[in-house]
């Protein structure tokens, strides 16, 4: 139960968390960013692309970029703001959270620089805990206004998450749910279908959603639980074929071994007073199945 700091091969320093079973995770102090997750059966369970770079200012195509203060294209000039392209800090002071006993886990910090201030002018501290489990990977972002005034922003945490084959997917707790559509135009629809399956392109914010989501993997035998708290909408994104050749971070054929579920507070902003505090929690666990052949029901996952 450990961690330790390495530098890559670009000169940026990453923490390497491992568990006692097996499981490790990298962590990218450049964007705070987990790029490597692996369970006990030293599994990657997250995607990142062939072609992502972790040259500044681009941020890195894959692992869990974390999008403050601003989520898609609501409120910020940049679309998913700038915490995903800025270079974190270990955190020696990140009190008043507990320890996580008998887990490895690692505290990053961001503060807003002069920089930051002169398009966002707002002071602000984000601390991000990632603990590592054997089958699961908890994060625990927090927002603190240092300022001397009120602010608003938009969050997500998201989550490339590594497939067989995404036509053979089904994210099961999304049926039912409103969404925006930005392949048209941000309009507002309905999900109509039992579960989401991935036939082409898909870009969609749903909202109001469970604080549980199931992206059940066919050919892997393997159900992966999404669990999150005070993030109440969820992304969904997958650039499918046309536009996988058209991003320059992303391999033409990457889109068939990935999908990105968000977990986000987005149609809402998160309204913050002087010395206030916001805390957001994400669960990634593992469930190992054989859904495909009638021995695991998501519903009861869904359910506890």
């Amino acid at each position: 139960m450990s961690w330790s700091v390495v530098n890559d091969g670009d000169g940026l320093p990453r923490i390497i968390l491992t568990e006692p079973a097996g499981a490790s995770a990298v962590i990218h102090l450049y964007g705070g960013q987990v790029l490597s997750w692996k369970n006990e059966k030293r599994e990657e369970l997250l995607f990142v692309s062939t072609k992502a770079s972790t040259k500044s200012p681009k941020p890195i195509r894959g692992g869990i970029p974390i999008c403050f203060p601003q989520f898609d294209n609501l409120g910020y000039p940049e679309r998913h703001g700038f915490a995903r392209n800025r270079l974190w800090e270990l955190d020696t002071c990140p009190s008043p959270l507990p320890r996580s006993n008998n887990h490895s886990s690692v505290d990053l910090i961001l503060k807003s620089t002069d920089e930051d201030l002169k398009t966002w002018p707002h002071s602000f501290e984000l601390r991000l805990r990632v603990i590592l489990h054997p089958s699961k990977l908890t994060l625990i972002p927090r927002v603190r206004n240092t300022g001397s005034k009120d602010f608003s922003f938009t969050f997500a945490i998201q989550n490339y998450l590594s497939m067989s084959d995404v036509s053979e997917i089904r994210v099961e707790g999304l049926e039912m749910l409103d969404y925006f559509d930005n392949l048209e135009n941000g309009e507002r629809f309905t999900e109509q279908g039992d579960a989401l399956t991935f036939d082409g392109e898909v870009d969609r914010v749903y909202i109001r959603t469970p604080a549980k989501i199931a992206i059940i993997d066919h050919e892997k035998k393997r159900t992966l639980v999404l669990t999150k708290e005070c993030l109440p909408d969820a992304g969904v994104w997958n650039p499918w074929n046309k536009k996988a050749k058209a991003l320059p971070d992303f391999g033409d054929e990457d889109y068939t071994a990935m999908l990105c579920i968000d977990s986000a507070a987005a149609e809402i902003p998160v309204v913050l007073k002087p010395l206030e505090e916001w805390t957001g929690r994400q669960e990634l666990s593992i469930v190992s199945s054989s859904y495909c052949s009638g021995q695991l029901d998501p519903r009861i996952v869904l359910q506890g």
